[in-house]
């Protein structure tokens, strides 16, 4: 994520997001599956990583878990958690060849601009063990649009997302769709998928 309005809003509103996270992400079914699935011990990628709730459950089962975000903010809260390794980061700046027994990709990748989206994935894909977990989680519908609180979002169908994930070279596993209701107050479809390299 680079766009400067989106960063802002997370850096201001770190503390709130934090309070709406922590506690989901101790009762994640999703996240419980993706740690069961990675290697015991392995290294993971909590990727655009928040308040870094996610990353402590990961690190609490036993993963070594390196976490980026582009809020300067996210980071510092995240770094405070035992067992997390946390720095500040774009989606750009994520590189290397299979590094990672599996990425956590949950809610962060809607953020860069569709045109970004066939890059990132494959340097996602590269950075993956051969057989490495990979969860995303985005926004269901078309376009890009500007939130609320004034966060960019890109939207995409399921056809749409799993065409980029197999593009990229991913192996898509399961899929799940849902509804919540987000940071600034309003209620979207959502879909997660867990593929594997």
């Amino acid at each position: 994520m680079s766009d400067p309005e989106t960063i802002r809003v997370y850096d201001a509103k770190a503390g709130e997001y934090a309070e709406r996270t922590d506690d989901v992400n101790q009762a994640d079914t999703l996240l419980a599956q993706f740690i069961e699935t990675c290697a015991q011990g392995g290294r993971v990628l909590d990727l655009g990583c928040g308040p870094g709730a996610s990353a402590a459950v990961m690190a609490a089962a036993g993963l070594t878990v390196d976490a980026t975000d582009a809020s300067a903010s996210m980071v510092e809260m995240a770094d405070k958690h035992p067992g997390v390794t946390a720095w500040q980061a774009t989606f750009d700046e994520i590189a290397g060849e299979a590094v990672y027994d599996g990425i956590w990709a949950n809610f962060s990748l809607l953020h860069a601009p569709r045109a970004d989206m066939p890059r990132h994935l494959s340097a996602l894909h590269s950075a993956l063990k051969p057989g490495g977990r990979f969860h995303i989680g985005l926004k269901l519908g078309t376009g890009e649009a500007r939130d609320k609180i004034g966060r960019l979002y890109t939207y995409y169908t399921q056809t749409e997302l799993e065409q980029l994930l197999t593009e990229a070279g991913f192996v898509i596993d399961t899929h799940r769709l849902g509804n919540g209701v987000g940071l600034d107050g309003t209620a979207s479809d959502w879909i997660t998928v867990t593929a594997h390299a």
